[in-house]
């Protein structure tokens, strides 16, 4: 028997059993998909973090007061508790002697200090609570080099009374209407302690809406309504003791450096962040979260190798006489082993096939599903041939390895043995 005819005569075994041989198909079809569609979503996730934090300039470290808890988080605001920089455990004050001597650092090209606290902003008998960013207006370009302002703003770098609206605050996902509208005045009522009594006491203040930011992608920005440092220091009584410093270093290469000699200088007593480590935080977890669905998509793989071995050793069982006539006419026994790896061999070719389109399917259904904000960017699944191919090649081969078993035992088959009429 040629080669050929080997394959001829397992397809048509095939096709004889056509619901179980369709059943352990589907099975392979299905750890492949799953594979492919978590590879597919795992780089999408990866890609989609990149260029979310590309929008976040990556040559600026973030500092914040270090704490008995913890260092600084980017974005961090403070509920308004007494007007002090830092929380009660502040190991250290920024101020403007600690800006002037960071800023006489190396390889740092300027200093921006900035104020963070939770308001109320009442606009048209509304209200809602947000944080609010006190900051030379014209930094936030220095922030988000990718900001764009709608039409017909205007930043006012000395007027105390000009806030700048970002546009999920103006415009609140799945509203209808807006909350805020260009040249419109708003109040900002901030809550705190009185040092004196210490009774909660408020302080509102109103400002007129002169510019809105477009979406930017950087989460400091898009979730802001930034005043000017002197209306910050003001209604957040402050006393120029900053929240928080974003230092700007003279290029990407030089932020460890930059980082490097910010500790030495103040050691655990001042929290530094980086975009690359928000970044490396975030990879880590979706990492984590890939890894675990893979391990499950791998199982999945095994169980339809386990199909494959089962299909394949009833079917030796069934056509025992077949197999026993075969030898009886010349066959050997290596052809009948080839038979059957042959076997094995379609149906993980065609399950691994099937499983990669519906693999690519499976990407896109799951990316939709992923829960995000109305305006958010979508999540696209990233498909490279290479690990297609890798995920196809490994499936065939499991597939054959699984059918090994049962074509070893059909090989053994006594053509005497299987050819004796029942009793």
């Amino acid at each position: 028997m040629d080669i050929k005819e080997i394959f001829v005569l397992s397809f048509q075994a095939l096709k004889e059993r056509k619901i179980r041989s369709l059943l352990t198909i589907l099975m392979v079809m299905a750890g492949t998909s799953l594979l492919v569609a978590v590879n597919g979503v795992g780089a999408g996730f990866t890609e989609f973090f990149n260029k979310q934090f590309s929008n976040l300039a990556s040559n600026i470290l973030f500092v914040t007061s270090g704490s008995e808890q913890s260092s600084g988080t980017v974005g961090s605001t403070e509920g308004g508790g007494g007007g002090g920089g830092g929380s009660p455990s502040s190991k250290i004050t920024l101020n403007a002697a600690v800006i002037n001597r960071i800023d006489s650092l190396p390889f740092i090209e300027e200093v921006i200090p900035s104020y963070q606290s939770q308001v109320l902003i009442k606009s048209r008998g509304e209200e809602k609570t947000n944080a609010a960013l006190s900051i030379d207006p014209n930094k936030l370009f220095v922030i988000a080099p990718t900001l764009d302002l709608q039409e017909g703003s205007q930043i006012k770098q000395n007027d105390p009374s000009a806030i700048v609206i970002a546009e999920n605050i103006a415009k609140p996902p799945g509203e209808d209407n807006p909350f805020v509208t260009l040249g419109e005045t708003i109040e900002l009522e901030y809550s705190f302690i009185d040092p004196t009594t210490g009774k909660q006491d408020t302080i509102s203040k109103n400002f007129l809406v002169t510019a809105i930011m477009e979406s930017t992608g950087n989460p400091t920005i898009d979730s802001a309504a930034a005043i000017n440092l002197d209306a910050g220091d003001s209604l957040f009584q402050k006393s120029g003791r900053y929240d928080s410093l974003f230092v700007v270093a003279s290029s990407n290469e030089l932020v460890d450096v930059v980082e490097s000699e910010i500790k030495k200088l103040y050691g655990n007593d001042i929290g530094v962040t980086t975009a690359k480590a928000i970044l490396k935080t975030i990879e880590q977890f979706t990492g984590g979260i890939t890894s675990f669905l893979l391990s499950i998509a791998i199982i999945s793989l095994i169980v339809g190798a386990v199909g494959i071995i089962t299909t394949l050793y009833t079917s030796v069982i069934e056509r025992i006489r077949e197999i026993g006539t075969l030898k009886a006419i010349g066959a050997q026994s290596s052809n009948i082993l080839t038979m059957f790896v042959f076997e094995a061999l379609i149906i993980g070719m065609l399950g691994a096939t099937l499983g990669l389109i519906g693999g690519v399917g499976g990407g896109y259904a799951l990316s939709q599903a992923t829960p995000r904000n109305e305006g958010d960017p979508p999540l696209i699944p990233l498909f490279f041939m290479t690990d297609m191919i890798t995920v196809w090649i490994i499936s065939v081969i499991l597939s054959v390895i699984a059918g090994l078993l049962p074509a070893w035992k059909a090989s053994k088959v006594s053509p005497i043995e299987a050819l004796r009429p029942k009793t």
